[in-house]
């Protein structure tokens, strides 16, 4: 098994190439993906009120680019809020790049993180790039990992490091998140967003030595050609920029994607995240031997999952229960199963990073045992999964929640 474990810390160089496409995330129409008070659509803009407060995205991002263009009333006060949870002052709970008609007279004694594009009470921004308020900005925000810059009209204005900034805030909540919801932060000043677009990029990945590892790959190039994609599943799985994504929203008889091929013993290793937002549910929590204390933990509800050979019952759940990822829920619900095997398919610890950060995960499956590794923690250690078929396809499931995969990787052993 050690080598297993190198090799999945192997997959964590660094390697990504710039990405190529971007999504939008405003209609232009209509506030479709978005929730929040005080914002209106004119003129194919999202438009602050004097009511609007905050405006957040339906859904979570981790490594990306976002692009928007913006402008400004005279004296007008807003924010961009990034890697926000959803709840409390995105400037706190998240972070808050500012977004301010800096050159009115009333901002004149501001501290230097407090001017715009700065990531506000953290780093200060450059100045000089922002124009006159009533002209349209182009701003460009990336988040990837470790990394936040700010570009304004051309000109990069504002960089930071999380990781030397957790330190420097140890107090500051948001700046120890790598995901969230992005917000538009108003104070009841109008201000005008257009054009918002955001390019996702997977995390890294070391491909020549997965190759030289013998994987070959199941989430390459820009299409899914190594999958099953079943009528009315065409533009809910789809691929961009190699990340498998699934917007939770399928009209197939068949809503799960299949490889196309069967295979019988493997190791298979991929990346995958949340995407949704779920919503508060009560779940169990379940105690080493498989069975449920009779205790309830609140958490947001979302579910998928890893069919193996092609069955439902051998399904390798990704979920945010509070046994974690790794459970072979089919198993250990089955309580003609022998103890021990219910034992065994269940979580030695829940290692799931938080909601909408990447979590790296592999799988081994040899004859009718199961080892299964989550973010360098063996969650499930060569557990027996009695009469699983002795062959079948891998399936990708879910239960209706919008979830990421990338660098997926398969190797037959």
């Amino acid at each position: 098994m050690k080598s297993h474990l190198l090799l999945l810390s192997a997959m964590a160089t660094m390697a990504s190439a710039e990405p190529l496409e971007s999504l939008p995330l405003f209609n232009g129409k209509d506030l479709t993906g978005w929730n929040g008070e005080g914002y209106v659509v004119e003129d194919g803009a999202i438009v602050c009120t004097p009511k609007g407060r905050i405006l957040k995205s339906d859904s979570r991002f981790a490594n990306y680019a976002l692009d928007l263009e913006f402008k400004l009333t005279a004296g007008a006060n807003n924010g961009l809020g990034i890697h926000y949870p959803g709840h409390g002052d995105p400037a706190y709970t998240g972070m808050e790049i500012q977004i301010l008609d800096d050159a009115a007279e009333e901002y004149q004694d501001l501290r230097p993180y407090q001017f715009h594009g700065s990531l506000y009470n953290m780093v200060p921004a450059k100045k000089g790039a922002l124009r006159p308020a009533g002209e349209w900005n182009i701003q460009r925000v990336i988040v990837n990992g470790d990394d936040v810059k700010v570009e304004l009209n051309g000109q990069q204005i504002t960089a930071g490091k999380l990781s030397e900034l957790q330190q420097k805030f140890a107090d500051h909540a948001g700046v120890k998140r790598r995901s969230g919801q992005i917000a538009f932060c108003g104070h009841g000043d109008k201000v005008s967003f257009r054009n918002v677009r955001i390019t996702e990029w997977p995390p890294a990945a070391n491909v020549a030595g997965v190759r030289a590892a013998g994987f070959e790959p199941l989430s390459e190039g820009k299409d899914l050609s190594a999958w099953k994609v079943e009528p009315g599943s065409e533009d809910h799985w789809t691929m961009v920029n190699g990340i498998i994504k699934y917007d939770g929203r399928s009209t197939a008889e068949v809503k799960d994607l299949w490889s196309k091929k069967s295979y019988k013993d493997f190791t298979l290793v991929f990346d995958w995240r949340w995407s949704d937002v779920g919503k508060k549910m009560e779940r169990p929590v379940i105690g080493a031997d498989g069975n449920e204390t009779g205790e309830t933990v609140e958490v947001e509800e979302l579910d998928s999952g890893i069919y193996l050979r092609g069955n439902s019952k051998s399904q390798v759940n990704l979920w945010n229960w509070p046994v974690g990822s790794g459970e072979v829920y089919g198993y250990r619900m089955d309580k003609k199963q022998a103890a021990a095997v219910r034992a065994a398919v269940t979580p030695k610890k829940k290692a799931d990073k938080p909601l909408g950060e990447w979590n790296r995960t592999m799988i081994i499956l040899k004859g009718d045992r199961l080892s299964v590794m989550l973010n360098d923690e063996m969650v499930i250690e060569n557990a027996q999964l009695p009469e699983i078929p002795a062959e079948g396809p891998i399936g990708l499931q879910h239960h209706g929640h919008a979830i990421d995969f990338a660098n997926v990787w398969i190797r037959e052993d």
